[in-house]
C-alpha cells in the first residue's frame, strides 16, 4: 500500500484548504484511510478517518463540525475538507491506511501500518 498526500500550504485564519490522500497498491474497501497532524512541539493526533467497509467516519473533536472526510471510490482517493482554519491547525498532515480488522477504533497513530510522506498546512492569523 502506498499513500501520496497533497494539498494545505498557507491559509489565513478562517480560510479553508483541502487535503488529498492518494491510495494505490493492495487496497480495498477492507480498509480505513485516517488523517493525523503532528503540530510543532507536539504529538501527533487523529484528525479524521473513514471506513471504507461502510463509509463510516469519525472527527477528533478539535475539527468536527468544520471538516468533511469523504472517499473517491474510483481513483481511491481520500480527501479531507478544513474550513474555519485556525492557527492552532497549523502542522504537518499525513495519511495513513489499516485493514479495518487491525485498529481498535481507528484513532490513534500506533494502529495504523501505512503512512504517506506528509504535507504542511500553515494557518495565519
Amino acid at each position: 500500500v502506498q499513500l501520496q498526500a497533497s494539498g494545505g500550504g498557507l491559509v489565513q485564519a478562517g480560510g479553508s484548504t483541502r487535503l488529498s490522500c492518494a491510495a494505490s497498491g493492495s487496497i480495498n474497501n477492507d480498509y480505513v484511510i485516517g488523517w493525523f497532524r503532528q503540530g510543532p512541539g507536539k504529538e501527533r493526533e487523529g484528525v479524521s478517518c473513514i471506513f471504507g467497509s461502510d463509509g463510516d467516519t469519525w472527527y477528533a473533536d478539535s475539527v468536527k463540525g468544520r471538516s468533511t472526510i469523504s472517499k473517491d471510490h474510483a481513483t481511491n482517493t481520500v480527501y479531507l475538507q478544513m474550513n474555519r482554519l485556525k492557527p492552532d491547525d497549523t502542522a504537518v498532515y499525513y495519511c495513513a491506511a489499516s485493514l479495518e480488522s487491525h485498529l481498535l477504533d481507528g484513532t490513534g497513530p500506533d494502529e495504523y501500518d501505512y503512512w504517506g510522506q506528509g504535507t504542511q498546512v500553515t494557518v495565519s492569523s
